[in-house]
Protein backbone atom coordinates (compact mmCIF):
# COMPACT_ATOMS: atom_id res chain seq x y z
CA UNK A 1 0.00 0.00 0.00
CA UNK A 2 1.15 3.34 -0.68
CA UNK A 3 0.53 6.63 1.34
CA UNK A 4 -2.57 8.90 -0.43
CA UNK A 5 -0.59 11.60 0.73
CA UNK A 6 3.16 11.19 -0.66
CA UNK A 7 3.17 7.90 -2.54
CA UNK A 8 5.63 6.75 -0.55
CA UNK A 9 5.38 2.80 0.29
CA UNK A 10 4.04 2.01 3.30
CA UNK A 11 6.17 -0.52 5.43
CA UNK A 12 6.22 0.62 8.81
CA UNK A 13 3.33 -0.76 10.78
CA UNK A 14 1.82 1.06 14.06
CA UNK A 15 -0.44 -1.78 14.74
CA UNK A 16 -2.28 -3.92 13.25
CA UNK A 17 -4.50 -1.28 11.38
CA UNK A 18 -2.69 1.68 10.78
CA UNK A 19 0.88 2.28 9.04
CA UNK A 20 3.14 4.79 9.61
CA UNK A 21 4.50 6.64 6.82
CA UNK A 22 8.34 7.67 6.80
CA UNK A 23 8.32 10.48 4.54
CA UNK A 24 5.36 12.48 5.45
CA UNK A 25 4.85 11.41 9.26
CA UNK A 26 1.23 10.93 8.67
CA UNK A 27 -0.77 7.35 10.08
CA UNK A 28 -2.83 5.38 7.21
CA UNK A 29 -5.52 2.50 7.93
CA UNK A 30 -5.05 0.00 5.79
CA UNK A 31 -7.60 0.22 2.99
CA UNK A 32 -9.19 -2.86 4.03
CA UNK A 33 -10.59 -1.80 6.87
CA UNK A 34 -12.15 1.28 5.11
CA UNK A 35 -15.82 1.29 5.63
CA UNK A 36 -18.13 1.20 2.69
CA UNK A 37 -19.59 5.02 1.78
CA UNK A 38 -23.04 3.91 3.22
CA UNK A 39 -21.51 2.62 6.54
CA UNK A 40 -19.66 5.95 7.08
CA UNK A 41 -22.90 8.17 6.02
CA UNK A 42 -24.70 5.65 9.13
CA UNK A 43 -22.19 6.62 11.48
CA UNK A 44 -22.30 10.26 11.14
CA UNK A 45 -25.66 9.96 11.32
CA UNK A 46 -25.97 9.39 14.84
CA UNK A 47 -23.08 12.25 15.95
CA UNK A 48 -25.63 14.83 17.69
CA UNK A 49 -23.87 17.64 16.79
CA UNK A 50 -26.59 20.02 17.73
CA UNK A 51 -25.56 23.56 16.54
CA UNK A 52 -27.10 25.75 19.37
CA UNK A 53 -24.90 23.15 21.97
CA UNK A 54 -22.70 25.95 24.07
CA UNK A 55 -19.91 22.55 24.00
CA UNK A 56 -19.91 22.07 20.45
CA UNK A 57 -19.66 26.16 19.57
CA UNK A 58 -16.90 26.33 21.89
CA UNK A 59 -15.20 23.14 20.89
CA UNK A 60 -14.92 24.87 17.19
CA UNK A 61 -14.05 28.50 18.72
CA UNK A 62 -10.49 28.54 17.51
CA UNK A 63 -12.12 28.72 13.54
CA UNK A 64 -15.13 31.15 14.09
CA UNK A 65 -13.03 33.32 16.47
CA UNK A 66 -9.88 33.23 13.78
CA UNK A 67 -12.43 33.95 10.69
CA UNK A 68 -14.19 37.11 12.92
CA UNK A 69 -10.74 38.38 13.92
CA UNK A 70 -8.83 38.34 10.37
CA UNK A 71 -11.88 38.56 7.92
CA UNK A 72 -15.31 40.57 7.33
CA UNK A 73 -18.76 40.03 6.68
CA UNK A 74 -17.66 40.84 2.52
CA UNK A 75 -14.79 37.93 2.88
CA UNK A 76 -16.20 34.41 1.05
CA UNK A 77 -16.11 31.36 3.08
CA UNK A 78 -16.57 27.62 2.54
CA UNK A 79 -17.31 25.27 5.42
CA UNK A 80 -16.19 22.36 3.74
CA UNK A 81 -17.38 18.82 4.96
CA UNK A 82 -19.84 20.97 6.90
CA UNK A 83 -21.32 17.74 8.57
CA UNK A 84 -24.48 17.12 9.96
CA UNK A 85 -24.80 19.87 12.49
CA UNK A 86 -23.06 22.80 10.60
CA UNK A 87 -22.42 24.82 13.42
CA UNK A 88 -19.77 27.09 12.18
CA UNK A 89 -21.72 28.71 9.26
CA UNK A 90 -24.42 29.09 11.59
CA UNK A 91 -22.34 31.21 13.76
CA UNK A 92 -20.49 32.65 10.97
CA UNK A 93 -24.17 33.35 9.12
CA UNK A 94 -25.37 34.65 12.24
CA UNK A 95 -22.96 37.27 12.08
CA UNK A 96 -24.34 37.74 8.27
CA UNK A 97 -21.12 36.18 7.42
CA UNK A 98 -20.85 35.46 3.56
CA UNK A 99 -20.12 31.51 3.91
CA UNK A 100 -21.21 28.56 1.65
CA UNK A 101 -21.00 24.55 2.96
CA UNK A 102 -20.32 21.66 1.03
CA UNK A 103 -20.73 18.29 2.50
CA UNK A 104 -20.72 14.99 0.26
CA UNK A 105 -23.44 13.32 2.44
CA UNK A 106 -25.14 16.11 4.02
CA UNK A 107 -24.83 19.06 1.39
CA UNK A 108 -23.70 17.38 -1.74
CA UNK A 109 -24.60 20.47 -4.44
CA UNK A 110 -21.09 20.63 -5.77
CA UNK A 111 -22.18 24.61 -6.92
CA UNK A 112 -19.77 25.85 -4.19
CA UNK A 113 -16.97 23.96 -5.28
CA UNK A 114 -17.15 26.10 -8.83
CA UNK A 115 -16.14 29.34 -7.17
CA UNK A 116 -13.55 30.68 -5.04
CA UNK A 117 -12.92 31.74 -1.20
CA UNK A 118 -10.90 34.01 0.82
CA UNK A 119 -10.97 30.85 3.68
CA UNK A 120 -11.74 26.98 3.88
CA UNK A 121 -12.68 25.81 6.75
CA UNK A 122 -12.78 21.68 7.67
CA UNK A 123 -13.53 21.37 11.04
CA UNK A 124 -13.06 17.67 12.04
CA UNK A 125 -13.35 16.22 8.30
CA UNK A 126 -9.25 15.77 7.21
CA UNK A 127 -8.67 12.73 9.09
CA UNK A 128 -12.04 11.26 6.82
CA UNK A 129 -9.53 12.05 3.74
CA UNK A 130 -9.44 8.57 1.54
CA UNK A 131 -6.91 10.68 -0.93
CA UNK A 132 -5.69 13.38 0.94
CA UNK A 133 -3.65 14.98 -1.97
CA UNK A 134 -6.79 14.87 -4.32
CA UNK A 135 -8.97 16.59 -1.29
CA UNK A 136 -5.76 19.22 -0.53
CA UNK A 137 -5.09 19.74 -4.00
CA UNK A 138 -8.94 20.62 -4.59
CA UNK A 139 -8.98 22.71 -1.78
CA UNK A 140 -6.08 24.62 -2.74
CA UNK A 141 -7.54 25.47 -6.03
CA UNK A 142 -10.51 26.59 -3.99
CA UNK A 143 -8.41 29.34 -2.70
CA UNK A 144 -7.92 33.15 -3.97
CA UNK A 145 -4.69 35.05 -3.71
CA UNK A 146 -3.52 34.64 0.07
CA UNK A 147 -6.07 32.53 0.99
CA UNK A 148 -6.47 30.91 4.20
CA UNK A 149 -6.99 26.68 4.84
CA UNK A 150 -8.40 26.72 8.33
CA UNK A 151 -7.91 22.93 10.15
CA UNK A 152 -9.27 21.48 13.32
CA UNK A 153 -7.70 17.84 13.59
CA UNK A 154 -6.30 16.11 16.53
CA UNK A 155 -2.55 15.82 15.52
CA UNK A 156 -0.72 12.40 16.72
CA UNK A 157 2.34 12.78 19.06
CA UNK A 158 3.95 10.40 21.06
CA UNK A 159 2.56 11.12 24.35
CA UNK A 160 -0.91 9.49 23.24
CA UNK A 161 -1.65 6.12 24.14
CA UNK A 162 -2.32 5.48 20.25
CA UNK A 163 -3.97 1.75 21.30
CA UNK A 164 -6.32 3.54 23.36
CA UNK A 165 -6.87 7.01 21.17
CA UNK A 166 -10.26 7.70 20.70
CA UNK A 167 -9.07 8.87 16.91
CA UNK A 168 -7.91 5.76 16.32
CA UNK A 169 -10.74 3.85 17.44
CA UNK A 170 -13.40 5.62 15.49
CA UNK A 171 -14.46 3.69 12.11
CA UNK A 172 -14.47 6.47 10.31
CA UNK A 173 -10.79 7.77 10.56
CA UNK A 174 -8.65 6.61 7.98
CA UNK A 175 -5.53 9.26 7.84
CA UNK A 176 -4.39 10.66 10.48
CA UNK A 177 -2.22 13.56 10.86
CA UNK A 178 1.06 14.43 12.98
CA UNK A 179 2.01 18.46 12.78
CA UNK A 180 5.37 17.40 10.92
CA UNK A 181 3.01 15.98 8.26
CA UNK A 182 1.25 19.39 8.20
CA UNK A 183 4.90 21.21 7.38
CA UNK A 184 5.12 18.23 4.89
CA UNK A 185 2.15 19.65 3.27
CA UNK A 186 3.24 23.45 3.55
CA UNK A 187 6.63 22.44 1.78
CA UNK A 188 4.69 20.34 -1.00
CA UNK A 189 2.03 22.89 -1.75
CA UNK A 190 3.40 25.88 -1.49
CA UNK A 191 1.50 26.78 2.30
CA UNK A 192 2.49 28.89 4.68
CA UNK A 193 2.01 27.62 7.66
CA UNK A 194 0.58 30.71 10.28
CA UNK A 195 -1.05 28.56 13.31
CA UNK A 196 -0.20 25.24 14.27
CA UNK A 197 -1.10 23.78 17.77
CA UNK A 198 -2.18 20.22 18.77
CA UNK A 199 -5.58 20.50 16.82
CA UNK A 200 -5.88 23.44 14.80
CA UNK A 201 -3.64 24.53 12.11
CA UNK A 202 -4.10 28.00 9.48
CA UNK A 203 -2.05 27.27 6.26
CA UNK A 204 -2.10 30.36 3.88
CA UNK A 205 -1.72 30.28 0.25
CA UNK A 206 1.40 31.19 -1.03
CA UNK A 207 1.67 33.07 -4.34
CA UNK A 208 3.73 30.80 -7.20
CA UNK A 209 6.86 33.26 -6.94
CA UNK A 210 6.97 33.54 -2.96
Amino acid sequence: MNCPLCSSLLIRKMDSIYYKCDTCFALVKDKQHYLSASEEKARYETHNNDVNDARYQKFTSPITNFVLENYSKEHKGLDFGSGTGPVISKMLQDKNYNISQYDPFFAPDTEPLTSTYDYVVGCEVFEHFHNPRKELEKLSNLLNKNGRLLIMTFFYNNQIDFTNWVYRNDPTHVFIYRKETIEYIAAEMKFEIECLTDRFAVLKKRTVDS
